[in-house]
């Protein structure tokens, strides 16, 4: 069975960092692109990084580009998000996802509220 399991979420302040993580479970976690997702409040769901296998290639949303990093160990099958300079407007759940943009999996989501 897969699973996706997000952790590390809280309350920031606005300037702040978090770190986000997704342990992943029930596959071949090397062998799949890897995604985070989020949806803030009464919105839509926004594509935010991915990270590509072969060659270990990262993809950044331009809204979050020079301020999140998306990383994975394979051995620890574990995707993170390292969230710096926090904005209000990256207030929403965090969502790991497999795949790129067609999503077959997901996590149960981490609440991330970025308020002075």
């Amino acid at each position: 069975e897969v699973q996706l399991v997000e952790s590390g979420g809280g309350l920031v302040q606005p300037g702040g960092s978090l770190r986000l993580s997704c342990a992943a479970s029930g596959f071949t976690f090397s062998r799949y692109v890897m995604s985070w997702v989020r949806q803030a409040p009464g919105k839509g769901l926004e594509w935010v990084s991915i990270f590509n296998i072969g060659g270990d290639s990262t993809t950044y949303a331009d809204s979050v580009k020079g301020r999140f990093t998306i990383s994975r160990d394979n051995a620890k099958n574990t995707l993170y998000l390292q969230m710096n300079s926090l904005k209000p407007e990256d207030a929403a759940v965090y969502y790991c996802a497999r795949g790129q943009l067609a999503w077959d999996y997901w996590g149960q989501g981490t609440q991330v509220t970025v308020s002075a």
